[in-house]
């Protein structure tokens, strides 16, 4: 099992040909995503608009997401516009190459090619994770379900998988709440990772995960089937909670 967002590929980025073309260098799998620039740029216009109208500081907890917004937005434009001229430069240097059969350049653009294909697949990925909680910090509780000491051993493989991945991620963990198995593993765990797109790219592990194995605490060496529940929740700023009176159950 992986983390659903790691699940991509990109093909070579360069073809075998001796003389690659352009159009066959910059070619990669890709998820389908659309950058439609224009209308990110309008979106873009009508929030500068917004912000520079009068009294639009007036209340700080309306301008948190359009000021959020308004960054992401920009990020994404000025990103685009980078690799566009990037591409644009290989594709120069690369049309130069071959007139003059220049093998070390045509590499050196094999290379460059190859790290604009990876930061293309990195903002494919950053496009799709576009939801309204997307790019909120995640709260993941993990809890071991049916098995004993089994499940609470797979709670805890989970646990740690996360964590590996997390790490490599360049992500940030706290851990919330840790309750120890009996014997082995943990009963539950809550921890909030931060980071971009934290929310959107662990959104996929919610729900039942199932182990099957030969279990290490039976002695007869046989298979058991394990469970365990992990739920994912975007950590959100809520600055004020109204309760109505008519929602509470009161006991006395």
């Amino acid at each position: 099992m992986m983390i659903n967002a790691e699940k991509r590929s990109a093909e070579p980025c360069l073809p075998k040909s001796n003389k690659p073309s352009m159009k066959s260098a910059t070619a990669s799998t890709r998820s389908g995503t659309i950058f439609d620039l224009a209308t990110k740029e309008d979106r873009l216009k009508e929030l500068e608009s917004i912000i520079a109208k009068e009294g639009f500081w007036d209340n700080p907890e309306q301008t948190k997401p359009l000021l959020r917004e308004r960054t992401g937005l920009a990020a994404k434009i000025d990103q685009f516009h980078a690799l566009a001229r990037e591409i644009e430069d290989s594709e120069m240097l690369l049309e130069m190459a071959i007139e003059e059969e220049d093998d070390a350049t045509l590499a050196e653009i094999g290379a460059t090619l190859k790290g604009v294909s990876d930061t293309i697949e990195r903002f494919s990925l950053a496009l799709m994770l576009d939801g309204e909680n997307d790019n909120c910090n995640a709260i993941v509780s993990i809890n071991a379900g049916a098995g004993g000491t089994e499940a609470q051993d797979w709670a805890e493989m989970l646990f740690r998988m996360y964590a590996r991945w997390v790490e490599r991620k360049g992500y940030r963990s706290e851990i919330i709440d840790l309750q120890p198995g009996d014997e082995a593993g943990i009963k539950s765990a809550t921890l909030t990772i931060k980071g971009e797109h934290a929310y959107g790219s662990f959104e996929g592990e919610r729900g039942v995960h199932r182990l099957v194995r030969i279990s290490p605490f039976d002695s007869g060496a046989r298979r058991h089937t394990s469970f365990a529940g992990v739920d994912v929740i975007p950590e959100v700023d809520v600055s004020e909670v109204e309760i109505n009176p008519e929602d509470l159950r009161i006991d006395t």
